[in-house]
């Protein structure tokens, strides 16, 4: 599949899966059928570097989804979305893991060098030559394509874990440099949730005859996997990661929209439109930080994919607003770009725990707290966020009401024709 990344595709793709969302999403979600040929991956939606780039939203996701199929009959589809919003939820109450982890990447990076037997296993596992063959396979196909179903990854990470016996942050990363839809949340977590850090002793063991019996329709049959761990030791850790309470931007008046101000696009937030801005803004910015993912190299796919979502993004609100779009690249200076252009504001998505936020953070804090630059956040996330104390139950048992008190009830399709059509007739 061919992942453009623009709001056009991202919404042709929703689509294209939305009548499969229902009890067929249900049924086969869990088969790795391959990458190749047309109709690779239509069990899943692959909509994640779309939602990822905030090109579009959950909201509108589910909406469209509940316009075609009954919650009951998309529950699992909707839980999936909402294990995403859990993830960033619970991360943005414990910002210590995303930090912890940083940390122990550096230590793991330089423990490595130290050790030949371990940077070779590093460098065997990334480049897919473990002769276990399908972890071999995921690691060339998410190199070369940025992207792996999702039960490939818990399989991949598990054999990264308990197999080979490298350090969890170093697969981590790996995904971070190479995913096109890696959230700092939902990667990091998962990860951990793998490793047993995150739900404390439960871990995920891939098996042999698991990894067959998913992977049966792959183009050249079942996927070997000879050797594995018989058994999946829970990791520990000595940080304890507390919960911190939520801090949320508050509501915006309309009111805060009357002077020009500029609208700043990132790497999770690159178009305007699921925003809803209530006046134009006299500017558009462009921020892509791929690069602040890792230390490491990027990889092309997710490397290309994260520019041109912003660049995109950028320019259709640009056009959309009939303004002019400035680029602030890494080591440029916000402040000079808005002097420039006459503008003393700013306006921008939410910036979730993360790099992003690390990237983009220093120049805007002062901002945001002398009240000259507002995050705007969806009410689909505020409304959820709060539940995601601890584990995804605490969620998954208000989705109900928070789908009520979001007015998420299933109006989204044709508003989601309407704009696709909108955009295939201007172009």
């Amino acid at each position: 599949m061919h992942f453009e990344p623009t709001r056009a595709a991202a919404l042709s793709r929703l689509l294209e899966f939305v009548p499969r969302a229902g009890k067929a999403y249900a049924n086969s979600r869990n088969y790795d059928d391959g990458h190749e040929g047309e109709a690779a991956r239509r069990n899943v939606s692959q909509l994640s570097p779309w939602l990822h780039a905030g090109l579009i939203n959950e909201a509108e996701v589910l909406d469209t989804v509940l316009a075609h199929h009954s919650p009951r009959a998309a529950e699992k589809f909707i839980s999936e979305v909402f294990w995403r919003i859990y993830f960033k939820g619970y991360l943005e109450q414990r910002p210590t893991i995303w930090q912890a982890f940083g940390e122990d990447r550096v230590a793991a990076y330089a423990k490595m060098d130290g050790n030949a037997g371990l940077s070779t296993g590093y460098t065997e596992a990334i480049e897919g030559r473990t002769g276990i063959a399908a972890f071999d396979h995921w690691a060339r196909e998410l190199t070369e394509t940025g992207y792996l179903h999702n039960h490939a990854r818990m399989w991949f990470a598990s054999i990264w874990i308990f197999t080979l016996k490298l350090d969890w942050t170093l697969g981590a990363d790996f995904f971070l440099r190479h995913l096109m839809d890696a959230d700092a949340a939902s990667n990091t977590l998962s990860w951990r949730w793998v490793a047993g850090l995150h739900t404390k002793g439960k871990t995920y063991l891939a098996r042999q005859g698991n990894i067959a019996r998913y992977t049966a329709n792959q183009p050249d049959g079942p996927l070997e996997a000879e050797g594995l761990a018989s058994e999946a030791p829970a990791l520990d850790e000595e940080a304890d990661h507390r919960r911190q309470e939520l801090h949320l931007p508050n509501a915006v008046e309309n009111e805060q929209f009357k002077d020009p101000y500029a609208l700043l696009l990132h790497d999770e937030g690159a178009s305007h439109v699921p925003l809803d801005l209530p006046a134009p803004p006299a500017l558009v910015i462009s921020a892509a930080r791929p690069e602040a993912r890792s230390p490491g190299q990027i990889g092309e796919r997710a490397r290309e994919f994260a520019r041109g979502a912003v660049q995109s993004g950028a320019e259709a609100a640009a056009s959309a607003f009939d303004c002019k779009v400035r680029t602030w690249s890494p080591g440029d200076n916000l402040a000079d770009i808005l002097d420039e252009e006459d503008v003393d504001r700013v306006v921008l998505p939410f910036l979730p725990v993360g790099w992003t936020k690390d990237a983009l953070m220093p120049e805007l804090a002062s901002m945001i707290e002398a009240g000259t630059a507002i995050q705007l956040i969806g009410e689909l996330d505020r409304a959820t966020w709060p539940f995601a104390k601890a584990g995804f139950f605490g969620v998954k048992k208000k989705i109900d009401s928070v789908l009520a008190e979001t007015g998420i009830t299933g109006t989204g399709i044709a508003g989601a024709e309407r704009q696709l059509a909108a955009m295939e007739t201007s172009d």
